[in-house]
């Protein structure tokens, strides 16, 4: 692969403006479990292989387990997800997949049934902060950390 342009090096200030995202997601009281479901999700389906690599090893530092994060991809079927997971992952998969069909109505009352409004807004927040970082993280190849 062709070296590309870091953003992080040539820009800092918006890497240090997205930072100000993944603090406030850091002291918003969103479940870190389900923080690194919503990152590694929505990594696998944008094909960003520098943030499944960081985020899955963050999951197994904060306890999650290799079993799930190997079903993660066939959570549908996967019977190691909650309800509140499962509902989670959907979230994910259609606000990252957004130019389908977008948030669907079945899947936002879904959510509005498991989530208050907070928290409901903290996993849209989640969602979108992970999609930010994985566009920089593609299109500028960003390497992989050993």
């Amino acid at each position: 692969m062709n070296e590309r342009i870091q953003i992080d090096v040539a820009e800092p200030l918006a890497y240090k403006a997205i930072f100000g995202l993944e603090d406030y997601m850091k002291q918003s009281g969103l479940s870190k479990a389900h923080y690194e479901l919503i990152k590694i999700r929505a990594s696998q389906l944008n094909g960003c292989a520098f943030c499944i690599d960081m985020h899955t090893k963050e999951a197994l530092k904060n306890g999650e387990s290799q079993q799930r994060l190997f079903l993660l991809d066939a959570w549908q079927t996967a019977e190691v997800f909650s309800e509140e997971e499962q509902v989670i992952l959907q979230i994910t998969e259609e606000v990252t997949l957004i130019h389908r069909n977008g948030l669907t109505d079945e899947t936002y009352k879904k959510a509005i049934e498991k989530f208050d409004e907070h928290y409901f807004s903290k996993i849209i927040m989640a969602i979108s902060v992970i999609n930010v970082w994985n566009r920089v993280a593609i299109s500028t190849h960003k390497p992989l950390w050993n």
